[in-house]
């Protein structure tokens, strides 16, 4: 695999996110709250998301188990739109509790647990990082 457009997109909106992450989630959090920093960070956070997600339907890997180039990371697409979707769903029926659970999950899942798979050895980040610290 190269590092094509779309995937430079791709990397770019899924490190965005994995940053900005952590900023919206912590301006809702303790005694003193940040309500503006939260909503914008949150809408950048959504927008890379759903920038993360969309490029990743585009992207296909031919060389591990997969259904038509599409891997078991994948399933991570539809989870992260449910996810959305559900946090909104949430927040419009005032169920900020709902908003939160779905969010942090959307950050642990999306983020967090694909960003470990694709750090994995064999996968192309993986070879990058790994290689450039003499690893492989």
């Amino acid at each position: 695999m190269q590092l094509t457009p779309l995937i430079a997109i791709h990397l770019f909106a899924a490190s965005a996110a994995i940053l900005i992450g952590p900023v919206a989630l912590w301006a809702r959090k303790g005694r003193v709250q940040r309500p503006k920093l939260h909503r914008a960070f949150g809408y950048a956070f959504v927008t890379m998301m759903l920038v993360t997600a969309a490029t990743a339907v585009f992207i296909r890997d031919y060389d591990y188990p997969n259904i038509a180039g599409y891997t078991p990371i994948h399933l991570l697409v539809p989870f992260a739109l449910f996810s959305m979707t559900g946090a909104f769903w949430h927040l419009s029926r005032g169920n900020i509790a709902g908003h939160r659970g779905a969010m942090q999950a959307l950050y642990i899942g999306a983020c967090l647990v694909a960003g470990v798979f694709t750090l994995m050895p064999d996968r192309y980040l993986g070879k990058l990082l790994w290689g450039q610290l003499g690893l492989l």
